[in-house]
């Protein structure tokens, strides 16, 4: 994908959004009740669907990576539904905008296991939804939870499965390699909270044992826009390499701030390790460019199921500027849900919490996004493929990977 420096992606708004809905609507998709979108299978089976219910951020600072989400979940429900269900029923998708707001995700986290009654909930992208959301979903609701981003660790909540990357699958081969490109001197401006703040504890030390250092380490209101002095510090310390966890809606204005300084320019180098096809709804283009990023899928990785599985998505939503990548945890939705898909089957299709929940401990899948995958009994987590790649002239371009590595969490 090529991008430039004009280009005009915006966050969505509602508006925007019930536009789409309304056309899915018309299409005989989606039922609309007040709050709750629900894409109803368009085949019946006696014992009534399997209900799957989506909580991420249609709205909000972080739209871009839930309109992503939700339309993953419409592409791996369909593909289950066609095929004949699972083991002959359908599943029916409810849909809450959680709005990139945990105080509202709290209330409509608790509609989809109090009205609709349903069997699993999948989403949240921050690590601050996901904290949020749990309990409502594990303890007080007593249903399965797969949260499917990226995030800093440390997540071993029974019946909770998390299906994005962990630290260690991220950064343990991403660090190392940063430094061997000669890159010692690390700053770490950081969003002022939980993922930001574990993450860069991991990575600190990861730098510190392959013989760098980190020089500035700083953390910002969620909300905060200005960066004029963060970015001073980084040129007057001398730093090499800018470790990058701030988020939305002030991931924009420091990669605008920090480009405007030179330091790029002038040989310095960046990476997030959410950056992906889709960064350009918050980054400018030319902020993107030469920076690094380490996920389980890129657009560039050669697998057949997986260009197939792009190539399905682009015919389902032949409009959409929303781009299925890893970063939006897209991939970790569509992984979710076949694990889901596997865990029923494993269970001769008993759908109580804690029979899927046994069941998923120990299931591997031989292809998605990125490749092969399996959960690592005991942990919660799941063993992928990584990718290190480096942004040039709009494109994600692999320069390192690795197959199955372990998420090295809550064993």
């Amino acid at each position: 994908m090529s991008v430039n420096k004009n280009s005009n992606r915006s966050n969505p708004s509602r508006r925007s959004f019930l536009l789409g809905s309304s056309a899915l609507t018309a299409a005989g998709w989606i039922t609309a009740t007040t709050g709750t979108f629900v894409l109803k299978p368009d085949w019946a089976h006696a014992a009534g669907p399997i209900k799957m219910g989506i909580a991420t951020d249609i709205t909000g600072a972080i739209g871009a990576s839930g309109n992503t989400n939700w339309q993953v979940a419409q592409l791996a429900v369909s593909q289950i539904n066609d095929a004949g269900g699972i083991l002959g029923r359908p599943i029916e998708l409810i849909l809450e905008d959680t709005a990139s707001d945990p105080g509202t995700a709290v209330g409509n986290v608790r509609r989809l296991i109090q009205k609709h009654k349903v069997d699993v909930v999948l989403g949240g992208i921050t690590s601050a939804m996901r904290e949020a959301i749990k309990n409502p979903i594990t303890k007080r609701g007593k249903t399965l939870y797969l949260y499917p981003q990226l995030y800093e660790g440390q997540e071993c909540t029974p019946h909770l499965y998390c299906t994005g990357p962990t630290p260690f699958q991220q950064c343990s081969e991403l660090i190392p390699y940063l430094i061997k490109q000669g890159n010692k001197r690390f700053a770490m401006p950081s969003a002022n909270y939980i993922w930001p703040q574990l993450l860069n504890k991991w990575t600190r030390r990861i730098i510190e044992e392959n013989g760098g250092e980190v020089v500035l380490e700083e953390y910002f209101p969620l909300d905060q826009v200005e960066y004029s002095a963060t970015v001073g510090k980084i040129k007057s310390e001398k730093v090499d390499h800018v470790f990058l966890t701030i988020i939305p809606p002030g991931l924009g204005p420091f990669g605008k701030q920090l480009y405007e300084s030179g330091f790029q320019k002038d040989g310095g180098t960046v990476s997030c390790v959410y950056y992906d096809e889709n960064s350009p709804f918050y980054v400018e283009p030319y902020a993107l460019e030469d920076t690094y990023s380490c996920l389980d899928f890129f657009h560039s990785v050669d697998d057949p199921f997986s260009k197939q599985l792009v190539k399905d998505y682009n015919a389902m939503f032949k409009d959409t500027k929303y781009l299925l990548t890893a970063g939006t945890a897209s991939t970790g939705m569509y992984r979710g849900i076949k694990l889901y898909e596997q865990g029923v089957k494993a269970t001769n299709g008993d759908l109580a919490r804690e029979a899927v929940s046994e069941a998923l401990d120990n299931i591997s899948v031989a292809e998605g996004p990125g490749g092969p995958y399996k959960t690592v009994p005991g942990t919660g987590h799941c063993a992928m493929n990584m990718y290190i790649a480096q942004n040039k002239g709009g494109d994600w371009n692999i320069i390192s990977s690795a197959n199955m590595v372990p998420p090295n969490e809550c064993a």
